[in-house]
């Protein structure tokens, strides 16, 4: 408890204390009633999509941005080839800079399939700058953004067509798609499988049955509007995630955006705790930056993007949670090792039963959230994860806190000019769901 002797002062920090130590809890309660709102009350739901005949499909650019693929690339191509029940599309590499030995096998490709485009960049300059100088090759009036590790499934683009070949898909910016986690090997990609469902699954749902838009975009797998991207200029390229970047400048720019949780996509995951730590710092500061960005534009303007209030209002608690979580954790740390200097036993065990409490809160909370995610997603069948949210939430929760914090300054330095999106691909290890 906060006492300065000042009441209201203490009323007021009190009860912004209360709302940051149990901000998880209600998180987790919002997104469950925000998911209800769309699966009663959302009327844009597809439900029965209408297969498009090859005759009037329109024309569709599947775009990979791709910076040392060599493990991943060929696997992918084959498939988007192959496997899509489409015909009127052609797919369109952005090499970007690759070393290894992406460039021979795309040139290997090139001879096989002649929808097959390559465009090669000399230096690798990032993702954002290789989808724009891919815009300017393009043919289709559509675009698909599609990570070299991502496989959508066969149906995905003439479902994602239903989206915007109705009068009221004429002001839809992008649709991104549902993610799931393609391999399944470690303790760490099975928590991700928790995870996408509880985040991708019930938060997505949420913003767009209250809010009619999402916070980010899934840069994994997303169809674009390719005048909705010419129309926000394009993909900031200083950036550290376009795809929350590009949600943002669509949404503040009066374009609509849609989640179609019936699509799904399939994508390599982190499996080990360095890589995930260092997917979860991009998201992070990408997150923070675009808080940044858009922060006085909202809190002075609230009437005209009223829709925007939740996401900043979120995104605020998210951030000042993450460092009064490790402000809070070195405290305890210190208190617990004076305690035991001191010998004061009854102070020791006093901290792990508030402990115990909370985490049980925040257990309780976190297992009906993805409970009620696990089964809406799939019917059901990928309930069998559910026993790995204990470790999502015991580990995932500190590495998202702490990437929050430690990329605060560098993102607060992209926001001031001194940005840079050059990228380093993830380690990929060619594995199966």
């Amino acid at each position: 408890m906060i006492k300065t002797g000042i009441s209201v002062f203490d009323s007021v920090a009190n009860f912004l204390l209360l709302i940051l130590i149990s901000y998880p809890i209600l998180g987790s309660f919002c997104w469950m009633i925000g998911t209800i709102c769309y699966q009663f009350l959302y009327a844009h739901k597809i439900k029965n999509y209408k297969h498009i005949d090859k005759n009037i499909q329109p024309f569709v650019t599947i775009m990979i941005p791709a910076h040392n693929e060599e493990i991943m690339i060929e696997h992918t191509i084959n498939y988007l080839m192959n496997d899509l029940n489409y015909s009127n599309y052609e797919v369109l590499v952005i090499d970007d800079g690759s070393t290894d030995q992406t460039p021979e096998i795309l040139k290997h490709l090139m001879l096989r399939y002649q929808n097959l485009k390559v465009i090669r960049i000399e230096k690798n300059q990032g993702k954002a700058h290789a989808f724009n100088i891919g815009i300017a090759f393009t043919k289709g009036e559509f675009i698909l953004s599609n990570d070299a590790d991502s496989l959508p499934e066969p149906d995905a683009i003439w479902k994602y067509m239903n989206y915007f070949d109705t009068s009221e898909g004429q002001n839809i910016a992008a649709v991104t798609a549902n993610t799931d986690v393609l391999n399944r090997d470690t303790i760490i990609s099975k928590s991700q499988t928790v995870e996408f469902s509880s985040i991708v699954g019930i938060i997505k749902r949420s913003q767009i049955g209250v809010f009619g838009n999402m916070y980010a975009y899934s840069g994994a797998n997303t169809m674009y509007r390719r005048d909705a991207l010419i129309d926000v200029g394009l993909f900031r390229q200083d950036r550290a995630t376009e795809d929350i970047s590009i949600a943002w400048d669509h949404q503040i720019s009066g374009w609509s955006t849609v989640f179609a949780p019936n699509i799904v996509f399939y994508m390599n995951v982190p499996d080990d705790l360095k890589s995930l730590y260092h997917q979860r710092k991009l998201w992070a500061k990408g997150g923070t930056e675009v808080w940044l960005a858009n922060f006085w534009k909202i809190f002075l303007h609230p009437l005209k993007y009223i829709r925007q209030i939740a996401f900043l209002v979120d995104q605020t608690f998210s951030t000042v949670w993450s460092f009064f979580y490790f402000i809070s954790l070195m405290l305890f740390l210190g208190s617990l090792v004076g305690f035991i200097f001191t010998g004061n036993l009854e102070q020791v065990i006093f901290l792990f039963a508030m402990s115990f409490v909370f985490l049980t809160f925040e257990m309780i909370a976190g297992v009906m959230q993805l409970a009620a995610a696990l089964i809406i997603d799939g019917k059901a069948a990928k309930f069998k994860y559910l026993m790995f949210m204990p470790f999502y939430s015991l580990v995932y929760w500190q590495v998202n806190a702490l990437s929050v914090v430690t990329t605060f300054i560098p993102a607060i330095k992209t926001i001031m000019g001194y940005g840079q999106g050059t990228w380093k691909s993830p380690e990929r290890h060619m594995k199966r769901k």
